[in-house]
């Protein structure tokens, strides 16, 4: 027999062991079976996990959602989110155990989660059953933040829709994604005698993760003053009392009055007073400028200007792009 006949003989031969013996995707290698996962989106490891129970093990593992979340949701979500989420997932634990029999394995029910997640995904088999996820799992996570359920904590540029007092600002929300829309709800939080603000359809370019794990009450520390020199992209905190929580505000390093703004010449950085510049207002506004004391900084202004609070030293070339990228139209007074 040739060796092309002996070839498609064995094939033919293969193909008719397999048939005759129902292969299972379980009986696949785990290595193989493992890449499948890996390459399946969040709605089909969904259905993959209410197939059986040993699939239903390999698709809630932490490895596999650790990347969703990564790539959808990594931009976004800091350590203050997953810190919220650890106390939302304690309080509704101790909430729950007051329904559970003493001894009894306490761990989230998702169906509802699962099936509101998969109708906007694909079609839900009414066929599925019902099955346990641990509340500190990733994809337990995943699907709170997909459905809207978990309000978690991240800053929003140009707050309420653009308006003109928050332009080239980045301040503090509580956000909750829609998913029909891909967009989210902000929640801004109260202060003085202003309630909360709701702003809805905010989008994605619009948000980031805060750079800083701190209270947008509490003054950043600047360990960038010495190094800052004219031309440089910063971010300044500023609120207008001491009431207010701090927003963080772009502007760059600009020359000092007495400089004549030869490259040369400049000694501007060598001066203990750093000039920032808002290039978005007018050269006549008095938000145009201001100036800091380089060794001395800390929070400066007054009721009528507002307050400037720390400073941080853009090195990023996505954040500058982005500053840039919302810059407005028109120049403001």
């Amino acid at each position: 027999m040739s060796l092309r006949k002996m070839f498609f003989s064995s094939k033919v031969d293969n193909l008719e062991e397999v048939e005759g013996s129902a292969m299972s995707v379980l009986d696949l290698p785990d290595l193989v079976l493992e890449c499948i996962l890996e390459k399946l989106p969040p709605a089909a490891l969904c259905s993959m996990a209410g197939v059986c129970s040993s699939l239903r093990s390999r698709c809630i593992s932490n490895h596999f959602w650790e990347n969703h979340m990564k790539k959808k949701w990594g931009r976004i979500i800091g350590p203050a989110a997953y810190r919220e989420w650890q106390w939302h997932i304690a309080l509704r634990t101790r909430k729950d155990s007051g329904h559970l029999k003493q001894g009894k394995a306490k761990d989230l029910r998702i169906l509802s989660i699962v099936r509101s997640y998969w109708w906007i995904r694909s079609k839900v088999d009414d066929s599925s059953k019902q099955y346990s996820l641990p509340d500190d799992s990733i994809m337990s996570w995943f699907l709170a933040l997909e459905t809207g359920r978990f309000w978690f904590p991240a800053q929003v540029y140009n707050r309420e829709n653009g308006h003109a007092g928050f332009v080239l600002s980045c301040y503090d929300a509580e956000l909750s994604y829609d998913r029909r829309t891909d967009t989210f709800q902000a929640r801004y939080p109260p202060y003085g005698r202003r309630a909360v603000t709701i702003e809805n359809n905010v989008p994605w370019e619009r948000l980031r993760a805060p750079p800083f794990d701190t209270s947008p009450h509490d003054l950043h520390f600047s360990d960038c003053l010495n190094e800052l020199r004219p031309g440089d992209n910063i971010e300044i905190q500023w609120r207008r009392n001491t009431e207010c929580p701090y927003g963080w505000w772009y502007g760059v390093v600009g020359h000092l009055e007495s400089c004549d703004r030869n490259e040369n010449y400049c000694g501007c950085h060598n001066s203990d007073t750093v000039a920032l510049e808002f290039n978005q207002y007018t050269p006549s506004s008095r938000w145009r400028r201001t100036t800091v004391h380089r060794k001395e900084h800390r929070e400066e202004g007054n009721e009528a200007d507002g307050f400037y609070g720390g400073i941080r030293k853009l090195c990023s070339d996505e954040e500058i792009s982005t500053w840039k990228r919302l810059w407005p139209s028109g120049i403001l007074e």
